[in-house]
């Protein structure tokens, strides 16, 4: 009876059951249950699903992806015109067409009108670029969806991954990705299976039938037939995902910069708003409409409504530039976080290395005057399978000049395959030289050491057990190799005794950019750690090969404390100082982050596992190397499609030039605010000169279809993280705008209270201050201007040393002309103003040239007051230290100083920039980016599409 229970749970029809139930553990556990019961359970056979079924099962289970949600393209529209600036200019169209009424006058529809037209404007423009961005990322990914061998309609078909459903029986062998959660039915063949996306671990783990198996995992020897038991979010990875989403509800970086941005734009705008209407009514006694026409002029050129397309459609082109240089961008602010990242956090396994193991052929070591190291592997890879390898097999065959010499010139009589048991492999085979008949095996030290009889001294032994420890010590996984003659040359007959040989050295070792990419990452200022799940041997070793130290911890430290002697006095100060950590869980790796986080500091997790998922979403930025799981791509903000850690320094120097680009629009932005604020208000209080609001709507249009340019301008990068410092920014707008409303008050000034135009170039003289000439001269007069400094906020140096971008300047001489042909020849009475002509065209160009000239050395003294720091300068000058300590002694130390410098003075824009302009660089091939899952193709477009709102 008590075998018959757990029958009866699974008799009924499975579309009776809920998802939620078959997945309960407590109900229907189906890593566990019977093979029969699962079967029954979920009504399948080994001949598989029909198609019709299998389309119930879609319906009811879902498609086998982890689901992003679908952004409304209309809602999306609409969001460019739903945030606090578009609501002050909401407001401001309201009061044109609502309260300038009275004095006779119709509502004001031209100003009315034209603030419609400039946030749907801008709103397009946003919505366009953002949208063309996206989709230009996601048709790059759909075409990288996996597919899968199922059976269905009792034939064997090849499927995209997402169409498995649970029932589903696949099939799956040597180099596949496991497409989904299943139990293997039937293996064929010796089965291992990589794990170490979801566990960390370097060596496969054998599997027999009735045993689980993960999705995202590799199958690294044998053939199987599997059973899906679980699909999209209910597979192993997938369940991860609550503590992944628990992460991603902070409020964006790049959202609360925008928002304290606004919110000195909106103060004020506020402040001097209350101080006009206080001064126009009460003490120039103004008419209530003359006081609103002046109210919509503050609100209408204060207001920095381009702001949020400007930044929006800048990241979405830097995303899309990214993504054609092998760096998808999934969350495009993260963009931003990038250009301000102060420690890199790695993952060892598969990113810091290659996740494939070689022989150390240097450290290799022989018992025997008979033997040197070359025959050590010769005689390995003779106890080594040539094909359907495993992962020790693969690394000792492969290190042979030729995988041929593995059976040259011997005949294989008996090969035993590894056996988990015995620990060892052993290969019978004839000697074709001599004709002799021998016996070789490899696998575990002692194991090995244990059968040997012949030439087995005490010396030997100690000699073995010492390299064995030593090896341990450096993270070096031994293996011993043996021979044995058989003199009557059977199989299986006894021989004169097994002689130790040698002791194989095998690693993972380090990619062969790994060593170049730390050393650019310190250059740039940010700071490598390596945090693994592996042990602290192999770690501290890993370290060492790479120069970037070996003061490293096991995880156990995180609760127990900095180990005694270690010099720290508590686990934030360990952290922060730690090369890396050793033997770390997801929970290990995400308080790592967090504690970091804690500090102020910038982080980035790059990773490839579903162990690392956890990490990569509380990361500032998570970045998934190349081969990466599911999990870790729809965890990350950014997918690298190129193996190892290089990309992500070219990924750091784009990110950092999209930073310059908006920091240098904040810059002007604000201070365009300051000068038509404080500027215009100045004019209101002494000389009572009331500029039509349609002319300032002009400007803003003018300015706007500038300055949505800079998304494409050519910036040099910082050699240090950028960080938003809006003391800076502010001062420099403050400095910057009132500068220009100098220059515009003084003109006025000149033109109402002196002759001097009059006098040098027999110009009309001003005798109202609401002339309607004097409007288009001032007009022109600030437009100008106004334009121009977008060349002091782009540059460094001198702006004339800078070249800007091609569309830039095309764009500026473009809203120039338009400006100065409105005011030479309009004549428009509804808004106030009548041509000036070339005269004062003339004298306004000329008064902006001079104002404009001395703008540089502002600048300069500006920079000398906000001389750009290094971030975090103690730990980056550590990590330098380490590293210049690490290759000292060797070759590269004047090199690698001599990159440093070079690095660090970033007088011309990199390589990568020039490519990110367009200028050089090739695209990259589709084809090379198969690895990549439909998975995140739905997630990366979706995303970038949408703006990055449901990252």
């Amino acid at each position: 009876m008590a075998e018959e229970q757990p029958r009866a749970k699974v008799n009924g029809d499975i579309h009776n059951i809920t998802v939620e139930d078959l997945y309960d553990k407590d109900k229907y556990d189906l890593s566990t249950m019977e093979q029969q019961d699962v079967m029954q359970l979920l009504q399948t056979q080994p001949e598989g699903l029909t198609s019709e079924e299998a389309q119930r099962r879609i319906e009811k289970f879902g498609h086998n992806k982890l689901e992003s949600k679908e952004v409304n393209p209309i809602l999306q529209f609409l969001g460019f015109m739903w945030n606090p600036l578009s609501w002050v200019m909401e407001a401001a169209a309201i009061v044109a067409i609502a309260l300038s009424n009275g004095e006779n006058r119709p509502p004001d529809y031209p100003d009315f009108i034209g603030i419609v037209l400039l946030l749907i404007a801008n709103a397009v423009i946003g919505f366009l670029e953002e949208r063309q961005a996206g989709n230009a990322v996601k048709a790059l990914m759909d075409s990288l969806a996996p597919e899968c061998k199922v059976r269905r309609d009792g034939e064997w078909k090849t499927l995209e991954a997402s169409e498995l459903v649970p029932g589903d029986i696949i099939n799956i062998k040597l180099g596949d990705v496991v497409p989904a959660d299943g139990r293997l039915l039937q293996a064929h063949g010796d089965v291992s299976i990589d794990q170490a996306a979801l566990t960390g671990e370097s060596l496969p783990v054998g599997k027999e039938a009735g045993d689980e198996v993960f999705s995202g995992s590799t199958v690294k020897q044998g053939e199987a037939e599997a059973v899906v038991i679980g699909t999209g979010t209910n597979t192993f990875f997938g369940r991860a995902a609550k503590l992944v989403g628990d992460a991603g509800d902070d409020i964006g970086h790049l959202q609360s910069i925008l928002a304290k941005i606004g919110n000195f734009c909106l103060s004020t705008i506020s402040l001097f708003l209350v101080i006009v209407i206080i001064v126009q009514y009460a003490r120039f006694r103004y008419s209530y409409r003359r006081g609103i026409d002046n109210v919509l002029v503050l609100l209408i050129g204060g207001i920095p409504i381009a702001m949020p397309t400007v930044l929006s459609v800048t990241l979405a082109i830097g995303a899309k530039q990214l993504a054609e240089h092998k760096a998808i961008v999934t969350r495009i602010t993260a963009i931003e976080e990038m250009a301000a990242v102060t420690i890199l956090c790695s993952d060892k396994t598969g990113t810091l290395t290659l996740n494939k193991l070689i022989v150390d052929k240097p450290t290799i070591k022989t018992y025997s005057e008979e033997f040197d190291g070359d025959a050590v592997i010769q005689l390995s890879a003779y106890a080594s399978r040539t094909e359907n390898q495993d992962a020790i097999d693969f690394c000792i065959v492969n290190s042979l000049p030729e995988p041929g010499l593995a059976r040259k010139g011997i005949k294989e009589l008996e090969f035993k395959p590894f056996n988990p048991v015995i620990k060892r492999t052993e290969i019978t085979y004839i000697n074709e030289a001599d004709g002799k008949t021998y016996r070789v095996t490899k696998g575990m030290s002692h194991t090995v050491l244990d059968l040997c009889t012949r030439d087995k001294t005490e010396a030997t032994i100690k000699a073995l057990n010492d390299d064995v420890d030593e090896f341990a010590r450096r993270g070096l996984r031994a293996l011993a190799v043996a021979i044995d003659e058989i003199p009557s040359g059977e199989v299986g007959a006894e021989g004169i005794g097994f002689k130790l040989v040698g002791l194989l050295p095998i690693y993972d070792p380090p990619r062969s950019d790994t060593k170049e990419t730390i050393d650019r990452s310190i250059a740039l200022g940010v700071s490598v750690k390596m945090i693994t799940g592996d042990q602290l041997a192999i770690a501290k070793e890993t370290g060492r090969r790479l120069g970037m130290g070996d003061n490293m911890f096991l995880s156990k430290a995180l609760k127990d404390g900095p180990p005694a002697g270690s010099g720290y006095t508590d686990i934030d100060q360990m952290v922060l100082h730690a090369d890396g950590f050793a033997g770390v869980y997801p929970e290990h790796k995400y308080e790592i982050v967090e504690r970091l986080q804690a500090m102020g500091y910038m982080v980035a997790m790059t990773g490839d596992g579903v162990n690392d998922a956890p990490a990569l979403s509380k990361a500032n930025v998570g970045v998934a190397v190349a081969d990466a799981s599911d999990a870790a791509r729809s965890a990350a903000d950014i997918v690298l499609t190129e193996p190892g850690l290089s990309v992500i320094v070219e990924a750091i120097i784009g990110s950092r030039q999209i930073f310059q680009r908006m920091r240098n629009y904040s810059i002007y932005t604000c201070s365009v605010t300051i000068r038509i604020v404080v500027g215009f208000s100045i004019l209101i209080w002494a000389f009572q000169f009331d500029f039509p609001p349609f002319m300032v709507l002009i400007i803003a249009m003018l300015n706007d279809g500038t300055i949505m340019t800079i998304s494409k301008d050519r910036v040099r990068p910082s050699p240090y993280p950028d960080a938003w410092n809006l003391k800076e920014i502010f001062s420099y707008a403050i400095v910057y705008g009132l500068y220009l409303t100098a220059s515009t008050v003084a003109f006025v000034a000149v033109c109402l209270k002196t002759t001097f135009f009059t006098r040098k170039f027999g110009l009309q003289q001003f005798s109202d201050p609401n002339d309607f000439i004097l409007h288009s001269v001032v007009y022109l007069q600030v437009s100008t201007i106004s334009q121009g400094l977008i060349f002091i906020t782009r540059s460094r140096g001198w702006f004339f040393t800078e070249r800007p971008s091609i569309l830039l300047v095309c764009s500026f001489i473009v809203a120039q002309l338009v400006a100065m042909f409105i005011a030479v020849y309009a004549n428009w009475g509804f808004t106030q103003i009548q041509g000036c002509g070339w005269g004062w065209a003339g004298v306004a160009w000329v008064w902006n040239f001079i104002w404009f000239a001395p703008m540089d050395l502002i600048k300069f003294a500006m920079q000398y007051f906000f001389k750009p720091k290094q971030q975090n300068p103690e730990e980056v000058k550590a990590a330098a230290s380490r590293r210049a300590s690490a290759i000292s002694g060797t070759g590269s130390g004047r090199y690698y100083a001599n990159r440093t410098r070079s690095l660090r003075s970033m007088e011309r824009p990199q390589n990568f920039a020039n490519k990110l302009l367009g200028t050089a660089g090739k695209r990259m091939d589709p084809k090379e980016m198969r690895r990549l899952s439909s998975v995140q193709a739905t997630h990366a477009g979706r995303v970038l599409s949408s703006g990055g709102n449901n990252a």
